[in-house]
């Protein structure tokens, strides 16, 4: 069984779908930028099995669901998902979350109290470590925020307005890029919160998915994970980058029917 629907969250209209209705829920946290029906594939995985409900939905400006009136942090993605858990009547969930769901998934579990109780977590190809930049990253960055602050004014842009408005719109990444002006003041809280001192008050099982061709999440993200989350587990796809879930669906299938022991 499969329903589609809407819910409204702080007057938010939200899209999300659920798969079966067993007596075990599967959450999937989506990754920045895509939409639910990305994660059809691992739905499928689970749909098989009468042990398990799936949960697929979009966060706020993502996908089908109205985008906040202001810019939010992680933090407040997490403050919504209670609420989303809540609306839904979930009270314990496995939780599964890919690139950014992971952030979301990881201020969750490492917070004191919230209204649900998680049970197994998933991380694929998950954010959530921001690297150490380079004396040339480093350098660069300063050159950015001095450019950016003279082509701004009001005089030069008066003078040049293609010439920077296309240099605008040609800096940050292809994410950065794509999204509204909003969207960019929660992508850009995110990526420059690092969150690995929370990773060791996550208390639960975590197995950690990855491509070791990641570049948008490096492998040596998954590493640090692996290290500072008490009861986690890693598992390598080779050949795969930041959606390896989609890049090795067989391999991937076989790792998730394994750990959550589906026939």
């Amino acid at each position: 069984m499969e329903t589609e629907m809407n819910i409204s969250i702080d007057g938010y209209n939200i899209c999300y779908r659920i798969t079966g209705d067993g007596p075990e829920t599967v959450v999937m946290l989506q990754g920045w930028g895509t939409e639910l029906a990305v994660y059809d594939s691992v739905a499928a995985i689970f749909a098989g099995d009468n042990r398990y409900r799936f949960v697929q939905f979009d966060f706020p400006g993502f996908g089908g669901s109205d985008e906040p009136k202001e810019g939010w942090n992680v933090d407040a993605y997490a403050d919504f998902f209670c609420k989303l858990m809540q609306k839904l009547g979930i009270a314990k969930a496995t939780l599964i979350g890919h690139s950014y769901g992971g952030r979301v998934i990881i201020k969750l579990a490492s917070r004191d109290s919230i209204p649900f109780e998680i049970d197994r977590i998933v991380l694929i190809d998950s954010a959530g470590i921001v690297p150490e930049k380079t004396a040339i990253q480093k350098l660069k960055i300063k050159r950015y925020k001095f450019l950016k602050k003279f082509l701004n004014y009001k005089l030069i842009h008066a003078l040049f307005p293609e010439i920077i408005d296309d240099w605008n719109s040609r800096q940050g990444s292809a994410d950065y890029r794509n999204a509204t002006p909003v969207m960019r003041k929660c992508l850009v809280m995110a990526v420059n919160e690092d969150l690995r001192e929370l990773m060791p008050k996550i208390k639960q099982e975590t197995l950690l998915i990855w491509g070791d061709r990641d570049t948008a999440t490096p492998i040596g993200d998954a590493k640090i994970m692996e290290e500072k989350i008490p009861h986690a587990g890693l598992v390598v796809l080779e050949g795969t980058g930041h959606f390896s879930f989609l890049e090795k669906p067989a391999v991937f299938r076989n790792v998730m029917k394994n750990y959550f022991q589906i026939v």
